[in-house]
C-alpha cells in the first residue's frame, strides 16, 4: 500500500482525534501568551515563529504524543517547512510517531459580510498542495467563520469551501472543510441547521470523491449524524470553539461518531514553565481526556 493508502486507512477508521497545531500569524501571540510567554519575549515575527515552534516541538516530541491515541495533526505552512528530530516535520510525524499530518492552507479571513467571513485568496495554493504531498502530508484544512444564520452567507461560505476543496481533491489530497459556526452567534441552532442543509447538497455533487468536515459543536446533540454516516465524509471532526477543554469534552461526548479536532482545548495548562516531566504529565492528561471524548 501506498503512503497515502495507509493514512486514509487510519483516518477512516482507528480511534483517536485529530491535534491542530496550526495557530497562524495573527493567532501565534495569543497562543504563546497562554503558553506562559508574553510579547516581551519576542522582538520580531521571526522571533515569535521561532518561540511557537519550540512550543509546538516540545508537544510534537513528547512520549504523551503518538499515533496510539492521536489520528493527525494539522500543521501551519511554516510548521510543515521546519524540522523536528532532524526531518521535516511531516515525516517525523508520520514516520516517528504514526501521526497522519494535514497542511492549513487558508490565508486567513475577509471582513464580515452577509454574517460571515469568507476566505482570503489563496494565490500560491497550487504550490502549497504541491510541496505539501512530496512531504507526505494526507490533506489540508482550511476556515471560514459563520456570525449569524444567514441563509445567503451561509450558502457562499460552503460555495467558497466546496470550489477550493474540489481543487485540493483534484490534486490528490483530503480537504477538512471547516465552516465554523461562532459559538456566540445569536442564532447559532439555526445556523447549523442551515448549514446542514447545505452540506449536504454540496456533498452530493462529489460522486465518490471524500472531504472530512471540521464543525462546531452543535447545539442539538447528535444533529450532523447524517453527515458522519454519509459516504462521502471520511470523517467529522469538530472544533473546541473557544469552550473550555472540560466544556468542549462533554459536548463531544454526546455527538456518536464526531471525533475531536481541538488547538487551543489541546494546548490548555501547557506552560514554557513547566519541568519537562510536568509538561508531558499534563500533555498526556489533555489527550488522554480528548481521545475519551472522542471515542464516547
Amino acid at each position: 500500500m501506498s503512503n497515502f493508502d495507509v493514512q486514509l486507512e487510519k483516518i477512516r477508521s482507528a480511534d483517536g482525534f485529530i491535534a491542530a497545531l496550526d495557530q497562524s500569524g495573527g493567532s501565534t501571540p495569543k497562543a504563546l501568551r497562554l503558553y506562559g510567554l508574553d510579547e516581551g519575549a519576542w522582538s520580531s515575527d521571526a522571533e515569535m515563529f521561532d518561540l511557537v515552534h519550540q512550543m509546538r516541538t516540545r508537544i510534537m516530541t513528547s512520549p504523551a504524543f503518538t499515533g496510539e491515541r492521536i489520528l493527525g495533526a494539522i500543521l501551519f505552512e511554516d510548521t510543515m517547512d521546519r524540522s523536528v528530530g532532524g526531518k521535516p516535520t511531516p515525516h517525523y510525524l508520520w514516520q516517528d510517531k504514526q501521526i497522519v499530518p494535514f497542511i492549513k492552507v487558508d490565508k486567513g479571513l475577509e471582513a464580515e459580510a452577509e454574517g460571515v467571513q469568507l476566505m482570503k485568496p489563496m494565490p500560491q495554493l497550487d504550490d502549497l498542495i504541491a510541496r505539501s504531498k512530496a512531504l507526505d502530508v494526507f490533506g489540508t484544512k482550511m476556515r471560514s467563520v459563520i456570525k449569524q444564520a444567514s441563509p445567503g452567507g451561509i450558502n457562499a461560505i460552503v460555495a467558497q469551501q466546496f470550489t477550493i476543496g474540489q481543487r485540493i481533491l483534484d490534486a490528490g489530497l483530503v480537504p477538512i472543510i471547516e465552516p465554523e459556526v461562532d459559538i456566540h452567534c445569536p442564532d447559532k441552532a439555526a445556523a447549523e441547521d442551515l448549514l446542514k442543509a447545505q452540506l449536504l447538497e454540496h456533498l452530493g455533487r462529489l460522486g465518490e470523491q471524500q472531504v472530512m468536515l471540521k464543525l462546531t459543536l452543535p447545539t442539538q446533540d447528535n444533529l450532523y449524524a447524517d453527515l458522519v454516516a454519509d459516504p462521502r465524509v471520511l470523517r467529522v471532526v469538530a472544533l473546541s470553539g473557544g469552550y473550555t477543554r472540560d466544556d468542549a469534552n462533554a459536548l463531544l461526548a454526546r455527538n456518536r461518531g464526531v471525533v475531536a479536532s481541538f488547538s487551543r482545548a489541546l494546548t490548555e495548562g501547557l506552560t514554557a514553565q513547566q519541568s519537562d516531566d510536568a509538561f508531558n504529565a499534563a500533555l498526556d492528561a489533555a489527550i488522554e481526556s480528548i481521545y475519551r471524548a472522542s471515542v464516547a
